[in-house]
């Protein structure tokens, strides 16, 4: 894994080249990488999707999966990561570690899976190995070892990572099989340096990941992962997963599906295989309700990180419904591809990563359905949240029908999303009423009452209400949940307590000396916020953070200014005030009131009929005591 044009293909090659894997070295530039098969991945000279390839020699055997670079499909890394016991991090000696690195590397983190580290182009870098390895150790972990050192200084570097190991190193005594273990625990980070295009270091690395890492221990009972959903050319649907426990045959059953194959794949070629061992990554044909991140007799394992930032319609001559159903074959794929069916408007709408996935999609909609669309009119996601807390309250009570629910809304910590709580003692609601409203807070879609955007960063917390025995039916407490939240937040919103977010890039802009003043004042217009910048021998260095939708197509701006010569690299960072908030509500033109599917208001019942009460009268009306303080 690294960030785009780092070199993973050509390592990946180089490896499996190296170990005789491959007879003849492939170019990603020359269109003929092993593992950039698809059509689209040699026209782009990118890899696009993620591909599986095996390394073996006479002591060992790797699944080795090459992900993609660019930040458009992390999709697929971060689908990958639920399946490695090692990964490869390759950092580009030109680049050093960008803003992508080390959002890769917190992955990394917190899956906790221990790294090689491969410094690549150092053929073509004039800065000096310590340079690159004080990168390293400043902006990833200052355990991030030089394994290409010999002797005594090697594993005094080492041994000083640890105080038990650096006790046994100083009594003379030897820490080889120590460093193994230190690897797993991610206590080291074995750095190593060259080449993948020339296969320089690769030898180097190929015994270092053979000495330094430990084969997993695996359960007798069944147990796997699924870590990606594809389409093969036939339109078979394959779920590729890992299997960590027992063994799996083809006619075998996985949650009440009939497995009819099980395909093991080297880059784009197969072998049918008659059992799959615990270990090995395969592509099972027959499951139809499988999807990343699931677990085979363990916990699912769902990455919500990174979110789609830009929302555009699709238009297109052709069916609609027959675009809505390629479309969702490739959400199938891809879980950061969000596909809704505006049945109002008759229109489809996808929620995307950037610019780059909208033209691949494009391409993929023709070249795999032969169905031409463009994607057009691309918005920003917007969200909201809540700045004060409140009680809030809903009533729905027609005739022959009882429920009343309170809610505490509290202000979360940012990109926290929505959490939920239940502190209502069971005197006042029964489990099963209770159970009921969580499920109707979880399930719904709860939007923000400034531009109807998504809620997130909010703490929703069950206090209270009540039921009938003889009156409340199935249904009752989703509808008062549903009314009680945006109760709350009507009420927030006459507080101006409710704020609008946007998405917000990290950057990274390297740009000729004599242009620093020209992307300054750019910055600051697109409402940035910037360090000070670093001058390297001939250019200089700008990292901050800036709106999405100020800085989503500077790209090309930069490229016009600096003739070719700057480099600008963006990472979605997560959500943050808007900087326009006033243009953008005005613009939405969102009447809460309006939005009849997300009513504010309440039904009570009196002379035997139900009636409404506007949101601000409904604490005044609740049966159950509204004890907010304020």
């Amino acid at each position: 894994m690294a960030h785009v044009d780092a070199g993973k293909t050509t390592l990946s090659e180089s490896l499996m080249y190296k170990t005789g894997n491959l007879c003849k070295l492939g170019r990603v530039d020359n269109g003929d990488a092993f593992l950039d098969p698809d059509e689209l991945e040699k026209k782009r000279g990118i890899t696009i999707f993620s591909h599986n390839a095996k390394i073996s020699s006479p002591n060992f055997e790797i699944t080795l999966l090459d992900t993609p670079g660019h930040i458009d499909f992390a999709s697929q890394t971060i689908e990958a990561l639920s399946v490695l016991d090692y990964a490869i991090l390759v950092v580009s000696a030109l680049d050093g570690v960008t803003g992508y690195t080390k959002q890769l590397w917190n992955l990394l983190k917190k899956y906790q899976i221990p790294a090689f580290i491969f410094v690549n182009k150092m053929d073509i870098h004039e800065v000096a190995k310590t340079s690159i390895l004080k990168d390293l150790q400043e902006n990833l972990d200052a355990n991030c070892i030089d394994f290409m050192e010999k002797g005594d200084k090697f594993y005094e570097n080492v041994a000083t990572t640890d105080e038990n190991l650096l006790d046994k190193y100083l009594n003379g005594e030897s820490i080889e099989e120590d460093i193994p273990k230190l690897v797993a625990q991610r206590k080291i980070f074995p750095v190593y340096f060259g080449s993948a295009l020339k296969l320089d270091g690769i030898d180097d690395l190929l015994q270092g990941l053979e000495k330094w890492s430990i084969e997993p221990q695996y359960e007798n009972q069944l147990q796997g992962r699924v870590h990606k959903i594809t389409h093969d050319q036939k339109g078979e649907r394959l779920t590729w997963m890992k299997l960590l426990g027992g063994n799996l045959k083809p006619k075998e059953e996985i949650n009440g599906e009939k497995i009819n194959q099980i395909r093991s794949y080297n880059g784009e070629k197969y072998d049918l295989v008659n059992e799959m061992n615990p270990g090995q990554i395969c592509a099972l044909v027959g499951l139809t309700k499988t999807y990343p991140g699931q677990g085979i007799g363990l916990q699912d394992l769902i990455d919500d990180s990174l979110k789609p930032v830009l929302v555009y319609k699709v238009e297109t001559d052709v069916d609609i419904f027959e675009c809505l159903n390629a479309l969702r074959q490739l959400e199938d794929e891809d879980p950061l591809l969000h596909v809704d069916w505006v049945e109002e408007l008759q229109e489809i709408h996808v929620e995307i990563m950037g610019e780059v996935q909208r033209e691949i999609l494009k391409q993929i909609m023709k070249e795999r359905f032969n169905l031409d669309v463009d994607f057009v009119e691309g918005n920003i996601l917007y969200k909201e949240t809540i700045t004060n807390k409140i009680e809030a309250v809903g009533h729905f009570e027609p005739l022959r029908h009882y429920s009343e629910v309170h809610f505490l809304l509290e202000p979360g910590a940012p990109n926290s999303g929505l959490v939920f709580e239940n502190k209502c003692d069971l005197e006042v609601l029964s489990k099963n009423w209770q159970e009921q409203i969580m499920t109707a807070l979880e399930s719904k879609t709860h939007l923000g009452v400034l531009t109807g955007s998504p809620i997130t960063d909010m703490k929703v917390t069950l206090i209270g209400g009540r039921g009938s025995n003889v009156h409340t039916v199935g249904g009752d407490f989703r509808e008062a949940t549903s009314r009680g939240v945006r109760q709350g937040l009507m009420e927030l919103k006459s507080k101006n307590a409710v704020q609008l977010l946007e998405p917000w890039y990290e950057f990274e802009l390297e740009i000729p000396q004599d242009q620093v003043g020209r992307a300054l004042n750019d910055i600051q217009k697109m409402s940035g916020k910037f360090d000070a910048p670093e001058n390297l021998a001939t250019s200089t260095i700008i990292k901050g953070r800036a709106p999405v939708s100020e800085m989503i197509s500077y790209s090309e701006n930069v490229r016009n200014y600096t003739h070719g010569q700057g480099r600008l690299q963006t990472v979605f960072v997560g959500y943050y005030p808007c900087h326009n908030k006033d243009e953008i509500i005005e613009k939405f033109n969102y009447d809460p009131m309006s939005d009849l599917e997300n009513t504010p208001n309440s039904v009570f019942c009196s002379h035997g009929a139900g009636h409404t009460v506007v949101w601000y009268e409904v604490p005044s009306h609740a049966q159950y005591p509204y004890t907010y303080k304020w």
